[in-house]
C-alpha cells in the first residue's frame, strides 16, 4: 500500500471552460500541472468546503494523450456531491484539487494494437472517447468499433463528433443504440444490448469478434454486456471493464 510520502499530491487545477454534451453531462476543460496520462486512465477531483469537509470523486479523462487541457466528462447525479458543483457553481477560473492521472489496467494501446472494439454505457463513454481519440490521431491503422448506448439520441455524449469521425475514417465503425427512442440509422439499434444485438454486431464486423475490447458503463450495463459478449463467443480474456456506482 502506498504511504503518505511516497502518494502523489493533489495540485490545483483551473477551470479552463465548460462545455454542455447532454442534457445531464458537461465537459470539464482543466489548466493542469499534472504530468502525461495515457488512454483509459482518470483523475480524482477534491472539494474542499468553507468548514473544511472534503468530497473527492474519480472521473475519467476523455482527452487524447498529450492533448492541452484535461477533458473530464460529469453527469449531474441527484444526489450527488460533486457532480451538482460543476453543472450548477462552477465557473471558468475556479480552482480545484486534482490527483493523477490513475490507473493502469484499462488502459490502451497494448504493446501490440489488435482490433479494438469499445463498448460504452452512458458517461461510460469518457474513458473510451479518449482511447478512440488516440487511435484516430496515432494509429489510425487499428480497425476499431464503438457500439454506444444511452437512453436518447440526446443523451449520446460527442455524438457530433462521433459522427464526423466515423464519417471520414473507413476503418471506424459506429455503432449506436437508443433503448427508448427509434434509431436515427439504418445500422444503429433501439434495444438494450444483449447476445443477439451482438452477434449481428459480429457478423457486420468480423474483426470486433476478436478484438481487444474495452467495456465501460454503470455496474448493471457492464454485467449484461459483458455477458452478452461472452454468450456470443468472445474470449472473456479479451474483455477489460471498467465501472461505476454501486
Amino acid at each position: 500500500m502506498t504511504d503518505a510520502a511516497t502518494a502523489p499530491p493533489w495540485r490545483a487545477a483551473t477551470i479552463e471552460t465548460i462545455v454542455r454534451r447532454t442534457p445531464a453531462t458537461v465537459s470539464v476543460f482543466l489548466r493542469h500541472p499534472l504530468g502525461p496520462h495515457r488512454a483509459g486512465q482518470h483523475v480524482d477531483i477534491r472539494l474542499v468546503a468553507a468548514d473544511g469537509y472534503e468530497a473527492r470523486r474519480s472521473y475519467s479523462i476523455a482527452s487524447a494523450p498529450g492533448a492541452a487541457r484535461i477533458e473530464l466528462l460529469v453527469e449531474k447525479l441527484a444526489d450527488g456531491e460533486v457532480s451538482p458543483w460543476f453543472h450548477d457553481v462552477a465557473r471558468p477560473g475556479d480552482e480545484l484539487d486534482v490527483l493523477g492521472p490513475i490507473g493502469g489496467h484499462f488502459v490502451w494501446p497494448p504493446a501490440r494494437p489488435r482490433p479494438l472494439l469499445l463498448v460504452a454505457g452512458g458517461s461510460g463513454i469518457a474513458p473510451l472517447m479518449a482511447m478512440l481519440r488516440h487511435r484516430t490521431q496515432a494509429l489510425p491503422q487499428v480497425p476499431a468499433t464503438l457500439l454506444y448506448s444511452a437512453r436518447r439520441w440526446d443523451d449520446l455524449a460527442w455524438r457530433d463528433e462521433l459522427l464526423a469521425l466515423a464519417g471520414a475514417d473507413t476503418g471506424l465503425q459506429l455503432v449506436l443504440v437508443t433503448t427508448r427512442e427509434a434509431p436515427r440509422r439504418a445500422q444503429d439499434f433501439a434495444r438494450r444490448i444483449d447476445p443477439v444485438l451482438v452477434a449481428q454486431l459480429f457478423a457486420r464486423s468480423p474483426t470486433a469478434a476478436g478484438a481487444d475490447t474495452y467495456l465501460c458503463g454503470s455496474t448493471g450495463f457492464v454485467e449484461a454486456a459483458s455477458a452478452a459478449l461472452v454468450d456470443a463467443g468472445m474470449p472473456p480474456s479479451r474483455i477489460r471493464a471498467e465501472r461505476y456506482g454501486g
